[in-house]
């Protein structure tokens, strides 16, 4: 292949976990040895679901299986609903490749610089599951990910600031206390890789804040009131606290943006706690 948007079509396509990895690294490694262009052999196609394995079953959010972490079945589903997340993140960043043309070249580099960690990210946390005598498939996960990848699939502004600075920022949050209850257990192996993916995640959200800022200015957007309506327009209920807001602030977002982040959650609170 010498276009980038064929590799990534055909990436997306694969439904073993492991080629899709693999394919993954060969494909950053040919983007970045300047093998792969920016021609387009054909218009953007659509996808409805990329390629995945049979395995896991996706159910229901509400219905994926939650489990004591002090116990060593409870981690390896923990382990396991992360590498699902990693493994539609690989998805997702190819897709931002693949669907939006016409992109400066620097943005091609950094979503195959986010598929390629994405990648390493999944193979870490697999081989972590095995440890824990399990592998990927083996407890059911949900596709809220890929849900947003199509509804914003129309507009490189909606995904930029919806998958990145919305789904994944949530991994900025969340992660940290996830890092605390694996420490208590005393899982450091898992809570070295999750060092790690965090790490990662601060930047990745941080190349969605620079292309979504992009994309407004191009428009004459101010990003922060569009970010506001965005999420008051794409979500059923505001962004819910507590935020890690150290790391959203390295990851791109303003002082505002994070006073009214709190704001609206402080609100959202206060009426939950009303209606009980």
């Amino acid at each position: 292949m010498r276009s980038l948007f064929d590799a990534a079509q055909a990436i997306l396509a694969v439904r073993d976990a492991e080629d899709k990895r693999r394919f993954t690294v060969a494909a950053g490694a040919a983007w970045s040895a300047g093998l792969l262009g920016l021609e387009a052999r054909e218009s953007v196609q659509p996808i409805g679901m990329p390629g995945r394995p049979e395995r896991p079953r996706l159910v229901h959010p509400r219905q994926v299986p939650r489990r004591a972490i002090h116990t060593v079945e409870g981690r390896a589903a923990l382990i396991h609903a992360i590498a699902h997340i990693e493994f539609n993140a690989i998805n997702l960043a190819w897709d931002a490749v693949y669907r939006f043309r016409g992109m400066p070249r620097d943005y091609y580099s950094d979503w195959v610089q986010v598929a390629c960690e994405e990648a390493a990210h999944f193979a870490l946390l697999r081989e972590r599951l095995k440890a824990y005598g399990h592998d990927y498939g083996d407890f059911d996960a949900h596709d809220g990910l890929w849900e947003m990848a199509v509804k914003t699939a129309h507009d490189p502004l909606l995904r930029m600031a919806l998958v990145p600075r919305v789904l994944e920022a949530r991994g900025l949050d969340v992660t940290p206390g996830m890092i605390e209850r694996l420490s208590r257990a005393g899982d450091t192996e898992t809570v070295a890789i999750l060092r790690v993916i965090l790490r990662d995640e601060v930047g990745h959200v941080a190349i969605g804040s620079r292309w979504f800022k992009h994309c407004c200015a191009q428009r004459g957007l101010e990003p922060e009131p569009i970010f506001q309506r965005l999420l008051a327009e794409y979500l059923s209920g505001p962004p819910r606290g507590p935020f890690n807001e150290e790391a959203r602030l390295k990851a791109g977002f303003s002082v505002g943006e994070m006073a009214e982040l709190k704001a609206r959650d402080a609100e959202a609170e206060a009426r939950a706690r009303a209606g009980r």
